[in-house]
């Protein structure tokens, strides 16, 4: 997820109530001992034990079955509000639309379970995917993306979770480390309640789910230098106006590093042609340009854009064909490869760089 899924009393409270009321009818409930002993960590297994299967039926309902997945899906809409912007939703319906085709060429198992999903009234820059292929994107996120293609690598990095089970995998992780320390008295009511939201996303899955949209991004028409340039884009802004974001946590990826690791796979997509060190972008190690800042982007966000679209044409072979202006553009084949404003070069003047390079 971009940040994480904070706290979330209400969701919390509607899906761990049921659990806390049988453990607490169970008699599961442990006192709190002076010290931990013996009989206080037998106890804590026992509840452990029963903590451990209280779980797996709840995560079982909401995570796996249709009634619990919208069980919880209108308990989020509940939560959070509903947006109901036209423009956003027709661009929402569509990213989804994209993606969906573009998962589905590498994993057909997201036709099993689609995702549901709404925009949300939330002013914070997050999108987050949680049980059930339970998806959404905050109205705030839309104030620093403009970008359909930055958008879509944000949507498909909480595909990434979603496709890897990584919400239920973290509440069974935070619950097992849990049980580890309730030997001093926590009870399994209160196990559970702390763990049934997804708010336990290791770093490991960050870079997990960061790696499937990069090859999601892929499988559509998407530029995949937006992979690197979004990250690129919170840098910018986190600098210009560091209030307009909410700082992120330290189980994910430092921004820049998440840039990085993308351009470098934009350089294997590419065959190891093209590259791109501080905004210029070079080809075979020769500077083809340093595009200027425009249409709200730096010019460090734009080169990555640059980039991606020439990483496409050497992957999909239009290499080998002879790149040309046309108008304000730069082709290579059939691949656009940048469109000219004031402060670039003249795209005559790229193509034919380009053809001497390439």
């Amino acid at each position: 997820m971009i940040t994480r899924f904070q706290s979330r009393k209400k969701i919390t409270s509607l899906l761990a109530a049921g659990i806390i009321a049988s453990t607490t009818a169970a008699g599961v409930f442990m006192p709190t001992p002076a010290e931990a002993s013996t009989a206080s960590i037998l106890g804590a297994a026992i509840g452990g034990i029963q903590a451990r299967s209280e779980l797996n039926k709840t995560l079982h309902k909401y995570n796996d079955t249709e009634e619990g997945r919208q069980e919880y899906f209108q308990a989020m809409k509940k939560q959070y509000g509903v947006n109901n912007d036209w423009a956003l939703n027709q661009q929402l319906d569509r990213i989804m639309t994209n993606l969906t085709a573009a998962i589905g060429a590498v994993d057909p198992s997201i036709y099993q379970k689609p995702y549901n999903y709404f925009i949300n009234n939330e002013n914070t820059f997050n999108a987050f995917c949680t049980l059930g292929h339970n998806l959404s994107v905050n109205t705030g996120l839309y104030n620093v993306l403009t970008n359909e293609d930055e958008i879509a690598v944000v949507l498909g990095h909480e595909l990434g979770h979603g496709q890897k089970d990584h919400p239920a995998k973290g509440a069974r992780r935070s619950l097992n480390m849990a049980i580890l320390g309730s030997a001093t008295g926590t009870n399994a009511g209160a196990i559970m309640a702390t763990v049934i939201n997804n708010r336990h996303i290791t770093k490991p899955m960050e870079r997990e789910a960061d790696a499937l949209a990069f090859d999601y991004i892929t499988h559509t028409n998407y530029n995949p230098g937006a992979t690197a340039a979004v990250w690129q884009r919170v840098m910018d802004l986190s600098q210009s106006n560091p209030s307009g974001l909410q700082a992120f946590l330290s189980d994910h990826p430092a921004n820049d590093d998440r840039r990085d690791v993308y351009a470098k796979k934009l350089t294997t997509y590419s065959g190891g042609h093209v590259t791109n060190k501080d905004g210029t972008v070079k080809v075979n190690t020769k500077v083809f340009t340093t595009p200027a800042a425009a249409g709200g982007m730096s010019s460090h966000e734009r080169s990555y854009f640059v980039m991606g679209n020439l990483c496409a044409a050497y992957h999909n072979g239009h290499n080998r064909s002879t790149a040309y202006a046309n108008g304000n553009t730069v082709m290579l084949g059939d691949q656009p490869i940048m469109t000219c404003v004031d402060g670039d070069e003249p795209a005559a003047t790229l193509a034919a760089r380009l053809n001497q390079i390439k």
